[in-house]
């Protein structure tokens, strides 16, 4: 079938590209806002180095080893689309993606791969050195991310019409917008890495390990929960039903896991928490990515009430079974990820967009075995592999910060800059202190710190002086 250009359709996939690029400016926030207030510019940071380099490898080889042809029977893509090769052209020889011109699906493709290396770092947070986070982020772009969206989203056909596409998708995984290939692979990641770095001083003990900064994780939901309508309704590369239907499922199951969260915080903690209704915002729009073109809005609202639930009791695990995901990416993204991959196979309707049929509508458990299977091998997959080289990395050029960088503050440590100074909201650089860099780092550290024990508005101790 021969396909046209249409604007329509390129005007919503571009925009809705601008809108998951958003999204990572977003879970700076997010993840900022969780974070210790000396600590809050290295996540930024780690975020903002994800866009930075993964755009660029997306550009050099990620787009083709994604979607490039197939080589290894589904495994990954090969390199003939090098630096965008091919894609070029925007005249009337110009390579369309459907209806849409090929370089606008390059681009939307581009910012799933830069959120999802950007989700792993809140599972290292206060405790990770920058530049290893990037050799990191390299390796899992091109080793990890880059194939597993080639399982996942490469539904190409030769000539004749046979699937040479990822093996996953051939397999008839349904997977709209990426709870497999974003949410369960970052999810693993971090669950690895959190292993590999081990445990933050006064895990589980220490109060100064609460959110420092609450109105920013709520900025930063809200931001996500924007961008993630580009994410979702954007995934449908067209101004058409899909999009709206996958739109009205972005919109209904987060606020559902709103309701689920906050009931298990109630019944549990005796409050609920503007915490927990941000956590759960996130953990509805996680479990709907995979599924908003599969299953009608009626289960979407019981996605999102299930999901929100066994996120908000799935964040404690890490108390039980003692690893240190520092901002919940496995309870939120990994768990979030497996339930709606998982929920498909149950409640795929044949009138949903996707054309999946789950147990609930007569199909039996063949739908919920290929869902298992999805989320089963991508979380294997980029388990082992996270796993093996954040212990490269950590062998090699080191991972954690020092213990005395850790207590200082990674900002000040790493970035020799903060992001609160005693009567200013600004930064202050090393370079502003007369005394030179290690006076203020200290003045810096020490306010830092003040700052979060003050209470009532009164200082605690004595504050250093220039």
């Amino acid at each position: 079938m021969t396909t046209t250009f249409s604007a329509g359709d390129t005007a919503w996939v571009l925009a809705a590209a601008a809108l998951v690029l958003l999204m990572t400016p977003g879970l700076a926030f997010f993840y900022g806002g969780m974070t210790r207030a000396k600590s809050v510019l290295n996540m930024m940071m780690m975020s903002f180095g994800a866009i930075a380099l993964v755009g660029v490898l997306w550009v050099l080889i990620g787009y083709s080893m994604s979607f490039g042809t197939d080589w290894f029977g589904g495994l990954v893509g090969n390199f003939d689309k090098f630096a965008l090769h091919g894609t070029l052209s925007t005249g009337d020889d110009m390579a369309l993606a459907g209806t849409i011109p090929e370089l606008a699906f390059v681009g939307f493709q581009g910012v799933f791969a830069i959120i999802t290396v950007a989700l792993i770092s809140g599972a290292i947070a206060d405790r990770a050195k920058f530049g290893a986070w990037m050799v990191f982020a390299f390796f899992f772009s091109i080793l990890v991310y880059f194939p597993v969206a080639h399982w996942v989203f490469d539904a190409n056909k030769d000539a004749n019409g046979n699937f040479i596409g990822g093996w996953l998708n051939g397999l008839g995984v349904i997977d709209f917008a990426g709870g497999t290939a974003v949410h369960i692979n970052a999810g693993a990641a971090g669950l690895a890495l959190a292993l590999i770095l081990g445990k933050r001083n006064g895990f589980g003990k220490d109060p100064n390990h609460r959110p420092h900064n609450l109105p920013f994780v709520m900025l930063g939901a809200g931001l996500l929960w924007f961008g993630w309508f580009g994410f979702n309704a954007g995934s449908a590369l067209g101004a058409n039903g899909v999009a709206a239907f996958a739109w009205i499922n972005t919109l209904v199951a987060p606020c559902a896991a709103v309701l689920g969260w906050l009931i298990v915080e109630k019944l549990r903690d005796g409050h609920a928490t503007s915490l927990g209704a941000a956590s759960g915002a996130v953990a509805g729009l996680v479990a709907v990515t995979p599924a908003c073109a599969a299953i009608s809005p009626l289960w979407a609202i019981v996605l999102g009430l299930l999901a929100g639930a066994v996120c908000a009791l799935a964040v404690g695990l890490k108390y039980r079974f003692g690893y240190d995901d520092s901002l919940d990416v496995v309870g939120v993204h990994l768990v979030g990820g497996i339930v709606g991959t998982l929920f498909i196979g149950l409640a795929a309707g044949p009138g949903a967009p996707s054309k999946g049929q789950g147990l609930f509508y007569g199909g039996g458990f063949e739908l919920l075995g290929k869902q298992a299977i999805g989320a089963g091998s991508v979380l294997v997959y980029s388990f082992v592999l996270s796993l093996v080289i954040g212990w490269i990395i950590s062998k090699t050029m080191g991972f954690r910060v020092s213990t005395e960088a850790e207590e200082a503050g990674v900002d000040i440590a790493l970035h020799a800059e903060t992001a609160y100074s005693a009567g200013t909201a600004g930064s202050t650089g090393a370079s502003f202190h007369p005394l030179g860099s290690k006076a203020q780092a200290e003045v810096d550290a020490f306010n830092a710190d003040d700052l979060l024990a003050r209470p009532s508005g009164k200082q605690t101790g004595k504050k250093i002086n220039a």
